[in-house]
């Protein structure tokens, strides 16, 4: 299900004249073409990435690819469709990821976070904004679900807590944050750890965050800390990096997210 993204009850993105800085005109005139194709198609999409974060901070910054988010069922559609027009496609990971490349240009094809925290729902289309990118009309992943997407992503290579500081700084008031506690309701820890990030860097815009939430969060490390610790040794790291994690389940004896134990005891 998606909406028009020329219904007045479609909401703008805060900063659309912002937009990323691409490697090539090449590049571009590939990704405002893909774009116009998966418009013609009737594809329901939704653009993510750098071009999102652009939109809601009015950071320009380079970028080396677009994110194309959609929905589990229909990115064997987005893949065929470009296959058929002649385009190299590849399923880099069935869990979540495709690609769709001409030359050295490319675009994700995105339904999911790596670690299958966040798969993209109607929710995500029914909250989209509006913006116009590449001299399209399309709809952005909202600012809820754009934080949510980055909070997970901690790596060795990658880590996407400056845009979450940068989103929760500039798009505070387009985030609903009730809606980001309940996807974040299991690991409200992670939650908790960005928004004290937020405090630290920001600390004249700390009010930016709800008190209640705060309170909330807060409240329940308080009874946590009460509790004793759990009996299974698990190793959630490898939500953020499975590769930077591994020597725990490999050598360590910790409890992979599958439950099973690779190393010593």
């Amino acid at each position: 299900m998606t909406q028009d993204p020329n219904d007045e009850r479609f909401p703008e993105a805060m900063n659309a004249r912002a937009a990323p800085i691409l490697d090539s005109a090449e590049a571009e005139a590939f990704y405002a073409d893909a774009i116009g194709e998966l418009i013609r198609a009737h594809i329901p999409f939704l653009v993510a990435g750098t071009f999102a974060v652009s939109a809601y901070t009015g950071i320009s910054r380079a970028t080396k690819d677009l994110d194309i988010f959609c929905k589990a069922g229909d990115w064997p559609r987005v893949l065929s469709h470009f296959k058929d027009r002649g385009d190299t496609v590849y399923i880099e990971d069935e869990r979540w990821l495709g690609k769709v490349a001409h030359g050295p240009a490319f675009f994700d094809v995105i339904f999911a976070s790596s670690n299958g925290t966040t798969p993209v729902s109607d929710e995500w289309f029914k909250t989209a904004c509006k913006s116009n990118v590449l001299g399209h009309s399309v709809q952005l992943v909202g600012p809820t679900e754009l934080v949510w997407s980055k909070c997970f992503i901690q790596n060795r290579n990658r880590y996407d807590g400056a845009d979450v500081a940068h989103l929760i700084l500039r798009a505070h008031d387009e985030i609903d944050w009730k809606r980001l506690l309940q996807h974040m309701e299991v690991h409200w820890e992670v939650l908790l750890i960005h928004l004290l990030n937020f405090r630290w860097i920001y600390p004249s815009e700390r009010d930016r965050v709800p008190e209640w939430l705060m309170d909330e969060l807060l409240d329940r490390l308080s009874h946590q800390r009460e509790l004793p610790p759990p009996q299974v040794r698990i190793c959630r790291g490898r939500m953020f990096s499975s590769a930077d994690y591994e020597i725990d389940v490999r050598e360590w004896g910790y409890t992979d997210l599958d439950g099973e134990s690779g190393g010593k005891p």
